[in-house]
């Protein structure tokens, strides 16, 4: 089997390499080598390397900046999905999509369950929702959240740089998710690209939180492995005392039943997960 990775210059997709299963040749792509916005070069490279499945990692993710790059948001997020599906369509491959949680805006108080209706609340979460329309039925579209990795430009890193440098944080307490290991996200979309049945799934870690408990959590955790010398003071805010571009959605927690049924695998609570990840951003120091 061959299977072909976008985005290996960001946590997932390199945490695909990572995880790749035994017995795959799986070719890797970063920005440079693979533009998603040029859709011939979409259609050459897989017309060329013909793989088996696509695992497209790749995304524009920068939520607040997509509200002024709307169409480069499209573009990436959008366009190139559809352009994966329509060329495997052509050579027999099949596309696995990764999508976010942003897809939903938030005011239903239960987990989002894959069928659930879609109302994104952003620029960024509309290119998403639109990606996944263009991924068509063929595709295995897996929505996710909160996504870090050691290493990563992402909201754990970002609390260990700010923890060293303040006194005093001000932490979001009032949007409701689950954070999610990339590691643990890459085993699961290699777990499905391997059952190969089209599909919407959803993936995050067991647990939920506010960012406000994540950054507790973080500080706690880096604390007893020796990566804080002291926790500084952490207070819960309001979103509407720490406003931002782009709308977010208050409560985005996922149902994994159904992904975590087709997979029959360990379900894993983030804390857990978020310990690991701290032992190998230690590694990395």
């Amino acid at each position: 089997m061959k299977a072909l990775v976008t985005g290996i210059d960001g946590q997932v997709g390199k945490a695909l390499l990572e995880t790749a299963p035994e017995g795959w040749t799986c070719i890797g792509y970063r920005r440079a080598g693979l533009n998603l916005g040029d859709a011939d070069a979409i259609v050459r490279i897989v017309g060329t390397e013909r793989p088996d499945v696509v695992i497209n990692a790749a995304a524009y993710t920068a939520v607040d900046k997509a509200e002024t790059e709307q169409v480069l948001a499209h573009v990436i997020n959008a366009k190139a999905p559809r352009v994966f599906s329509e060329v495997l369509a052509r050579t027999g491959g099949r596309l696995v999509q990764v999508s976010t949680d942003f897809v939903f805006d938030g005011t239903d108080g239960h987990g989002y369950r894959p069928s659930d209706v879609r109302n994104p609340l952003s620029v960024y979460g509309a290119s998403k929702a639109a990606g996944e329309d263009g991924a068509g039925s063929d595709a295995i579209i897996v929505r996710t959240s909160w996504v870090y990795a050691a290493g990563g430009a992402n909201f754990v890193r970002t609390m260990l740089r700010l923890m060293r440098e303040r006194d005093e944080l001000r932490v979001v307490a009032d949007q409701i998710g689950s954070p999610t290991w990339a590691t643990g996200l890459a085993r699961t979309l290699w777990g499905l690209a391997l059952h190969n049945q089209p599909g919407i799934f959803h993936h995050r870690d067991a647990g939920v939180a506010s960012w406000y408990d994540f950054a507790i959590a973080i500080a706690e955790e880096a604390q007893a492995l020796g990566m804080l010398k002291r926790i500084p003071k952490i207070v819960p805010i309001a979103t509407a005392d720490f406003p931002t571009p782009a709308r977010r959605p208050s409560f985005s927690v996922l149902d994994v039943s159904s992904t975590r049924a087709v997979l029959g695998d360990e379900w894993v609570h983030w804390r857990r997960h978020l310990r690991t990840m701290l032992k190998e951003e230690r590694s990395l120091a």
